[in-house]
């Protein structure tokens, strides 16, 4: 397959080229306008039990659950005759615009949850009907017209259609700045290796490649299913990231083949059969990863796979098509505008690349294969330290602390917290359906006192009444039909509990167990978060033995060996614990929180950011393993020394594994400096991830366990070996070696 590649891009690079130029440009038509179908939400189980009572709320309670808050202030007193008169022309006029129902307010109820405790605030609640983006665009138009100053008020919005229209809004601006930050620096850094410019604008090319083709593939996809707006972000994370890994890769392997004496056209085959094999395994390994995340089914976390997979194959396609046609067109020009000449007392040799990097890497390497046991016992203990507060995580919901402190939704919000007694936009629904008529208001009535007695609860609202600590505080009235179709029932539970805390997730389980004289539906916020995280510890086996069953697999094929692809995942492993017990210390205990943005510590991790960081961080890790695997092993494969072969492996590809995650970690800290903190976690997260499995993991703990293991590294039973044989995938071995024939016809050739 390679070679018949290999014949193509030689054959016809302009042509290649011309049709890349097409591919990028359709692809920018097709994706300019994906941001606008992209949805906020997706965290929630589409068959859980919450999401079935949404959608029976939906369906048969139009007016149900809130989804929008007008807080209200009124620096006299939200009683004072002036301030009533115009909450109420507020609420009459929110209640009369289309696709608006359910609307109620402190004014008209007179109910205590909906004014707060110092008398200054005041709330009006409703819903706002219709899919995510139709209810975006019904805020759109509504919010100038509520929000501001109106006479003795000042209104300010909230609730869950106000936090996602917000979310969408600031993950655009914070990705747009991300790649202004990204771009500049990652072409500054590419510079700096291949200490040319022509060199370092191969792989950004890539990249933009990448990121386009991947736009316009998630346009498509958003006409089939819902897709996260938060995948952007990985598209432009991995884009640029794997498409330095990959342009690296190739491009230093090219020029290794040309500074040895080779014609530009045998270079790029050479290249293409050693590093371009190296890159297609690369990027099948990560797009397996990333798949793992398709087995749940929440769309946040399929988003994310949607993404990964494209950028990923898109990236290794135009690597594997593009790149070879570029480097032939360009020739020994590859090395032209050298730009850190003026940095260097003395030139480079004429025609050769500097390589102090693989000097340093061979150091590192002959020092490490020297005292393997002490490299190996500090790293294990550094990780094992680094990854101890992951032993105290708590999970919760995405909610209105991931916006900055400033936004309009978090202040709504964080008012709500800090001075009413309970949580009017966090309440649970209790829904019901098929309630025999005869002693519905007999049964409703019984299983709301049963309700109101529950710790963490201040009232339950039904069709019979509100009720409050087991008894009735006010009988049924007009306001009360609002609960009760022909067809159905529902309960909202007003709680006074944190909405996505331990204690609401203890009293959702605690509803759930109550006996009820019909069947009920629990939902809403806190009922969705314990659903959540019931169906990912349900999926997440699943996905795992999925992800590193195919991973052992590939390296098996790859190595030959047993041993290696074990080892392998057992290190991911242990890395990826350290990056999550940096997480808990930083964001969920509020360490470093002034110096990283002053982001809200909620004391919780989003449930979905530890399957979503493990199963990125999990591909690009194999991503670093196969590049110094392939190293490691063609250099075993010649000369039967795992010794020599490790420090070889280091030093081959140590620069380039080390310059692709310096790369990648620029792009990563730039997503991280989003204004979202589910953002800014993930982004400094995976950023972590990799720079400790570049330095930590590839640099020390991998050559160390590999020279303790010695030539048991490479086995496997007779029955595998012989499989390998007939499928397995190599780069060269001491049948195959690559030398220079003194031919000026055959120069480079492989014999």
């Amino acid at each position: 397959m390679f070679e018949r590649l290999a014949r193509l891009t030689t054959a016809r690079p302009r042509l290649i080229l011309f049709l890349a130029l097409l591919f990028a440009a359709g692809a920018v038509v097709l994706g300019g306008g994906v941001a606008d179908r992209l949805q906020g939400g997706g965290t929630t189980d589409p068959a859980a039990e919450s999401s079935q009572a949404a959608r029976l709320l939906d369906r048969e309670f139009a007016a149900g659950r809130p989804n929008l808050a007008l807080l209200v202030k009124a620096d006299v007193g939200v009683d004072d005759p002036a301030v009533t008169a115009e909450a109420e022309r507020l609420t009459e006029r929110l209640a009369a615009e289309h696709d608006v129902q359910g609307v109620t307010s402190y004014w008209q109820a007179k109910s205590p949850a909906l004014r707060s405790e110092n008398g200054r605030y005041g709330l009006v609640v409703a819903r706002v009907t219709g899919t995510e983006t139709e209810a975006d665009d019904t805020l759109k138009a509504l919010a100038p017209h509520y929000r501001g100053s109106h006479g003795p008020v000042d209104v300010s919005l909230g609730g869950a259609a106000q936090i996602r229209a917000e979310v969408q809004d600031t993950s655009r601006e914070d990705l747009a700045r991300a790649e202004v930050i990204a771009l500049p620096l990652t072409l500054l850094i590419l510079v700096l290796v291949f200490r040319s410019a022509v060199a370092a604008l191969l792989p950004v090319i890539i990249g933009l490649i990448a990121i386009v083709g991947t736009n316009a593939s998630l346009r498509v996809i958003t006409g089939f299913t819902d897709v996260s707006v938060f995948a952007l972000n990985l598209t432009t994370a991995l884009g640029l990231g794997l498409a330095v890994d990959y342009g690296l890769f190739i491009v230093r392997r090219y020029r290794e083949e040309l500074h040895g004496g080779a014609p530009p056209a045998t270079a790029v085959r050479t290249t293409l059969a050693t590093a371009g094999r190296t890159v297609a395994f690369s990027a099948l390994t990560v797009a397996v990863a990333l798949s793992a995340m398709l087995l749940f089914p929440m769309y946040y976390l399929r988003s994310f796979a949607y993404a990964g997979i494209s950028v990923v194959l898109i990236a290794a396609a135009a690597a594997l098509v593009v790149l070879p046609a570029l480097l032939l067109v360009l020739g020994r020009r590859i090395d032209a505008l050298d730009l850190t000449r003026i940095f260097r007392r003395r030139p480079a040799a004429e025609g050769r690349a500097p390589d102090a990097s693989g000097r340093r890497w061979r150091r590192i390497g002959e020092a490490v294969v020297k005292r393997p046991v002490v490299f190996a016992v500090t790293a294990v203990a550094f990780l094992v330290a680094l990854g101890a507060p992951f032993l105290g995580v708590t999970f919760g919901n995405i909610d209105d602390r991931q916006l900055p402190k400033d936004a309009e939704a978090h202040r709504v919000h964080q008012v709500i917290r800090d001075g009413f007694t309970s949580r009017p936009t966090g309440e649970l629904d209790v829904v019901a359906q098929g309630v025999d008529g005869t002693n519905r208001a007999t049964d409703i009535a019984s299983y709301a006192t049963t309700l109101s007695r529950l710790d963490g609860v201040v009232r339950v609202n039904s069709s019979a009444g509100t009720y409050a600590e087991g008894r009735l505080v006010q009988p049924p009235g007009p306001a009360n039909a609002r609960y009760t179709t022909t067809d159905a029932s529902y309960l909202a539970v007003e709680p006074s509990l944190e909405d996505v805390s331990p204690e609401s997730q203890d009293l959702v389980r605690a509803i759930r167990d109550v006996p009820s004289p019909f069947p009920v539906l629990v939902g809403g916020g806190a009922a969705e978060l314990v659903d959540t995280q019931d169906t990912l510890a349900d999926r997440l086996p699943y996905a795992l033995l999925a992800m590193v069953g195919v991973t052992m697999i590939l390296l098996f094929l790859m190595t030959g060996s047993v041993v290696v692809p074990l080892k392998a995942v057992v290190l991911n492993v242990l890395s990826l614990s350290a990056t999550f017990g940096a997480l808990v210390w930083v964001f969920q205990d509020g360490h470093l929180s002034g110096l990283l943005g002053d982001f809200t510590v909620t004391g919780f991790i989003p449930a979905t950011l530890p399957v979503l960081m493990f199963c990125v961080a999990f591909g690009l890790s194999m991503d670093y393993e196969v590049f110094v695997l392939s190293r490691i092993k063609e250099e075993y494969d010649r000369t039967g020394d795992t010794t020599r072969a490790i420090v070889f492996g280091l030093q081959r590809s140590g620069g380039v594994v080390t310059a692709a995650a310096a790369v990648l970690s620029v792009v990563l800290v730039a997503i991280g400096t989003s204004q979202i903190t589910n953002m800014k976690m993930l982004g400094l997260g995976l950023a972590l991830a990799v720079l400790m499995d570049a330095i930590v993991v590839r640099g020390v703990l991998v050559p160390s366990v590999m020279r303790l293991l010695g030539r048991a590294n490479w086995w496997a039973p007779g029955p595998l070996r012989r499989l390998h044989g007939r499928f397995g995938i190599s780069e060269g071995g001491p049948s195959e070696t690559l030398v220079t024939v003194p031919s000026p016809t055959k120069a480079g050739e492989r014999v």
